[in-house]
């Protein structure tokens, strides 16, 4: 029972996850097919209303994500308040709680009202992410765009100018493949939440809460640390043979579910290395790819979404402690629909705990304790 491990909590349609073959699912398509041919947004509706969308209907909202991205200034100017060397998931944790206070559908709580909610949430998380960037760095802020993707729109206003096409595949590659994963803990804490009929916002709130800590969420910041520790290819055996001397571990590796490798780090793996040779850095592969082949055979862990994300944010130019929040922007839409799937169906998730403590003590008084 000790960490909830194959216990069975709910049931979904959104997710399936076989750790047994490697499979990753969303609503019955592979996560290789939607990998190779899908768009993030196309994934969104998918994982939001169960079935791939028609032309007009992806049209109609990929304008509604694209018209939805902008900040009420009274959440920008909270958010230019704040320590410039602040965490940025308690950043973004802040600001996403702030945003309900704006949103025109706040008190409402119907399946309409919610997937409005979720598509503005969808659509404002990567603006918080690049703003916040751009405000501890003391550089201008960049209206978004409304006629681009969303992985396009959030590198520009991140590095403040249009990304090259492989970039911007990667990336929305990259947030297909982190958009959903089952009952994952953050996941689970917005569907407990939700379960109480609270708000969206607050749901995404806790989920935001669960994935900020660094047994969910901040595996391939570590990951990159390391990367850039190792420096160069020729220092890879040497430094990976001391970490298993010493018995630590290397982050990137292994999966509570799956027994075989991860599926999503296929594609992430050949993200990094068309990254690396179209940017003329190809060492931060080839430094990957020398340590997943040393693990593999000493330890017999294969590569997780964690391992190869790195390189790629990192040849992307996102800086180190924003590849959480990305994580963030993409399960948004994991999120969203696993709390209209809550919402549908509700009963309150109230499980029951194994009592170890002891039993009929008696109340003794303070003076004579």
């Amino acid at each position: 029972m000790s960490g909830l491990e194959d216990v069975v909590a709910a049931s979904s349609s959104i997710c399936a996850v076989d750790g047994v073959e490697g499979r990753l699912i969303y609503q019955g398509y592979d996560i290789h097919d939607l990998a190779e041919h899908s768009t993030f947004e196309e994934t969104v509706y998918l994982l939001w209303f169960g079935r791939l969308p028609k032309k007009a209907e992806l049209e109609a909202f990929t304008k509604q994500l694209q018209t939805n991205r902008k900040l009420p200034e009274p959440v920008v100017a909270v958010m230019k308040n704040l320590p410039k060397d602040g965490n940025s998931m308690e950043v973004l944790r802040t600001a996403v709680s702030l945003l309900s206070m704006w949103d025109v559908d706040d008190e409402l709580n119907d399946r309409e009202a919610n997937v409005r909610k979720a598509v503005r949430l969808t659509a404002q998380i990567p603006t918080i992410i690049a703003y916040w960037d751009c405000i501890r760095n003391n550089r201008a802020l960049l209206p978004p765009k409304e006629d681009n993707s969303l992985a396009a729109n959030f590198l520009y206003m991140l590095n403040g100018k249009e990304p090259d096409d492989l970039s911007t595949k990667s990336l929305d590659i990259a947030l297909i493949l982190h958009a959903d994963h089952e009952l994952n803990a953050s996941t689970f804490a917005a569907r407990v939440a939700a379960a109480t009929l609270t708000d969206m916002h607050s749901a995404i709130v806790a989920g935001i809460c669960a994935l900020k800590g660094p047994l969910h969420g901040g595996a391939n910041q570590e990951v990159i640390k390391m990367l850039i520790k190792i420096g160069e290819p020729s220092n890879v055996r040497p430094f990976v043979q001391k970490i298993f001397d010493e018995h630590q571990k290397i982050m990137g590796f292994g999966h509570r579910v799956y027994k075989t490798e991860d599926p999503r780090a296929h594609h992430l793996r050949q993200m990094s290395e068309q990254l690396g040779k179209l940017l003329g850095e190809p060492k931060w592969y080839e430094m990957s790819r020398t340590v997943e082949e040393m693990v593999l055979k000493e330890k017999h862990l294969n590569a997780n979404v964690d391992f190869y994300s790195a390189s790629v944010y990192y040849m992307l130019k996102i800086p180190q402690d924003l590849f959480t929040p990305i994580f963030a922007m993409s399960r948004m839409s994991g999120w969203g629909a696993h709390v209209l799937e809550q919402y549908a169906n509700n009963r309150l998730i109230r499980p029951r705990a194994e009592y170890t403590g002891a039993m009929d003590l008696k109340y003794v008084p303070l003076d004579k304790r």
